[in-house]
């Protein structure tokens, strides 16, 4: 039956292409998973995912899409809840559990969340300059591509 997505485990997904995000996805594939208290999640690179089923998952409203993971990861759950950015890391950690989960639910808390957003968007738009990021995880400029 076409159209119908089934997910055991919520589903990260990052930019393949950002060696700093595919970095980070590493490390948190190796440290994040070893926890007793964990549960499981798959990640993928949006250039992997079927981002269309994951968005027809998600109520077919556009959250998932190839601009979006571009942008910010994506935390995508079995029932169709769609985080991006500092809250998909912040599900990402509670999902762990352990102390892990601590900071997750710090992060969710409505004083935290701004800080947090805007802590994660200056590191995504930067991510070219941190350790192990090259030219080629610089986010695109939308500017510029709209004025061509």
């Amino acid at each position: 039956m076409k159209g119908v997505v089934v997910v055991k485990d919520p589903v990260l997904v990052f930019d393949g292409d950002c060696a700093f995000c595919s970095s980070c996805v590493r490390w948190g594939e190796r440290y994040l998973r070893q926890t007793l208290a964990s549960g499981g999640w798959d990640s993928v690179p949006f250039q992997f995912a079927d981002l269309a089923e994951l968005d027809a998952l998600a109520g077919g409203r556009g959250e998932v899409s190839a601009e979006r993971a571009e942008r910010e990861v994506l935390w995508v759950t079995p029932a169709g809840r769609v985080y991006g950015g500092a809250q998909a890391v912040a599900r990402l950690l509670l999902r762990t559990g352990g102390a892990w989960a601590y900071l997750g639910a710090l992060l969710t808390l409505a004083p935290v969340r701004p800080v947090a957003g805007a802590v994660y968007r200056w590191v995504s738009r930067n991510r070219h300059r941190m350790p192990g990021g090259t030219a080629a995880c610089a986010l695109p400029n939308r500017k510029a591509a709209q004025s061509v």
